[in-house]
């Protein structure tokens, strides 16, 4: 094997290295998300979710193509190596990909709304960090309505680098909020 010099893009992730430290991005194919989905004129915003909205089952909504649907979320869930703010509201949405509603491709444009706006982001990962394992741990009770499952998430940093995240539904209902 010959030295092929230094590393700036694999497996989709663009890698920039300085002195300073390493940065990973996506952001030649988020371009390409947005324009695939037709979403690069979009107008844009600054949060991938509103605080406000809740996704969840929609028995009256108008169905939508689910080709489409899960093609957007699967892309979404790739693109979320590099990006672990959405990765949450992805994983949201991807309960509803059996059968999508017009209520669930809205929320799944509105993460495409703000990826248009932040194409650029990615992680930093500082040189000569701290060698310090921190780990974060969360989980809403009975946040989803229609069936009072709670939502976990944990996240894991070495020094100030983010390295490990996770969001998955819980499989049985907690009693208290000390069990969820």
């Amino acid at each position: 094997m010959s030295l092929m010099g230094e590393l700036t893009f694999f497996l989709g992730l663009q890698i920039k290295q300085t002195r300073d430290g390493i940065f990973l991005s996506q952001t030649k194919y988020a371009l390409e998300l947005l324009k695939i989905f037709d979403m690069q004129d979009c107008k844009l915003i600054s949060t991938p979710m509103a605080s406000t909205l809740s996704i969840e089952k929609d028995e009256s909504n108008i169905e939508v193509d689910g080709k489409r649907y899960r093609g957007m979320i699967c892309s979404l869930l790739y693109l979320s190596v590099s990006r672990p703010k959405i990765m949450f509201r992805v994983c949201m949405c991807v309960r509803y990909q059996a059968y999508p509603k017009e209520s669930h491709l809205k929320i799944v444009k509105r993460i495409f709304r703000y990826i248009n706006g932040t194409t650029n982001f990615g992680l930093w990962y500082p040189r000569g960090n701290s060698c310090c394992l921190v780990g974060f741990s969360e989980s809403n009770f009975a946040g989803c309505k229609s069936d009072r499952k709670s939502t976990s998430g944990t996240c894991h940093l070495f020094g100030n680098c983010l390295f490990s995240w996770h969001s998955k539904k819980q499989h049985s209902v907690a009693i208290y909020t000390a069990e969820a």
